[in-house]
């Protein structure tokens, strides 16, 4: 299955998950000609959800190179300074924008909007699906599909997320790749009771935090972040209500917004809720199938997982160019350069729940003064080079054009 170097006309690729890292890949292989593929399980594109950010010089080549640096840019959050605050609101430390959105910052439902738009005309989009099935032959793969015919592929590549299907039908059951790291995360739209305009507030109390914040200056719409220290807990993912009663009980009785907050919960349709965890694979691709973005590395949250997945993006395609279509020399080649690269930024997620919700008074005190040093004109500059040498820790190769 080679052909010219560069050119991937004669491939045919499925990508599961029209998220950040399926529309990513699908423009990356588009831009070397491949046919592509993307299903996903959501009736139609998603919008909305966390904002994410980009640091350093080699996401901006990367977004560069895809020719959406400049999109991004017109579109980011602007967001300003976070606070962390006590019950009565006053403020205890301040985090720069840049510890907290790193160069520009965006939200991952316009990103995802941004590079559907780049391919909707060249790539086909099958909304309301996901795979059963999947059996590899000699010269592709067969892909039966829940609602759709069957069809054959190529190369099929799982960027279904930290709870990929397609990593589950190749590589074996969630829980031999999951590490839980002992706290959930919330979010969902709130009213902006409190006025803010492009800033957020942390509150923080012993195993749990509340944040409240407004990316993008609009008077009326705010987010919240509910982050809270917990055993593994047994519950349905596609249970909203469940997960509003989880919330409800380990939230009553905290001071500060949080009955506000709990009150729009109540009213919400569009709830975020998972544990921090990460995934670690001993491989990136088994046969003709590989995994991309939080299908092969995620983080819940602190591991820049949308820079990892548009890096992991743009390496997979160039590698696929680089070796003309051949799937064994380019998926070992990609799983060389990215394991790393991830793995590396993995590292700093395991600090997340921490941070959001210290265990104890102490702790609490502890991070702020911390971040407090940190966040100093004296210490500035270095925190911030810290906080990219993740980011920045691949060599990128050069790619056909």
């Amino acid at each position: 299955m080679t052909n010219t170097h560069g050119s991937l006309g004669h491939l045919h690729v499925l990508v599961s998950g029209a998220s950040v890292a399926g529309p990513a890949l699908a423009l990356n292989l588009a831009r070397y000609g491949a046919r592509v593929t993307v299903v996903e399980r959501a009736p139609d594109l998603r919008g909305g959800g966390f904002a994410v950010d980009f640091r350093g010089h080699v996401h901006r080549r990367v977004l560069t190179g895809m020719g959406i640096w400049e999109e991004i840019h017109a579109h980011q959050t602007h967001m300003g300074p976070q606070s962390v605050v006590d019950a009565d609101g006053s403020p205890r430390v301040e985090l720069p924008a840049q510890l907290m959105s790193g160069d520009v910052e965006i939200f991952r439902g316009e990103l995802a909007r941004i590079m559907y738009e780049r391919t909707a005309d060249r790539v086909e989009y099958v909304f309301g699906d996901s795979i059963a099935a999947l059996t590899e032959t000699p010269d592709g793969v067969e892909v039966a599909f829940e609602r759709g015919a069957p069809r054959r592929f190529d190369l099929v590549v799982g960027a279904d997320g930290l709870h990929s299907n397609t990593r589950r039908l190749v590589f074996g059951d969630e829980s031999r790749y999951l590490r839980f790291f002992h706290h959930y995360v919330a979010g969902f739209p709130v009213p902006n009771h409190l006025g803010l305009d492009r800033r957020g507030l942390l509150y923080s109390e012993p195993g749990r935090c509340v944040g409240i914040s407004n990316y993008d200056g609009a008077p009326d719409r705010a987010g919240a972040l509910l982050v809270f220290r917990s055993e593994q807990l047994s519950y349905d993912r596609r249970d909203t209500d469940a997960q509003k009663r989880i919330l409800a009980e380990r939230f009553a009785g905290m001071g500060w917004e949080t009955p506000q907050v709990l009150k729009a919960l109540e009213a919400t349709d569009d709830l975020y809720f998972d544990a921090i965890a990460q995934i670690h694979v001993d491989r990136l691709a088994k046969g003709r199938v590989a995994l991309l973005g939080d299908a092969g590395y995620g983080a819940t949250m602190g591991g820049m997982g949308t820079g990892v997945a548009i890096v992991g993006a743009y390496v997979l395609a160039g590698e696929l160019a680089l070796a003309g279509g051949d799937h064994r020399t380019a998926f070992a080649e990609y799983d060389s350069r990215i394991t790393g690269f991830a793995k590396g930024c993995q590292k700093i997620s395991g600090n997340a729940g921490p941070f959001f919700a210290p265990p104890t008074e102490r702790r609490i005190r502890s991070r702020d003064r911390m971040y407090r040093l940190l966040s100093s004109r004296l210490l500035g500059g270095f925190f911030k080079r810290l906080t990219e040498k993740a980011a920045t820790d691949i060599e990128l190769r050069d790619y056909p054009a």
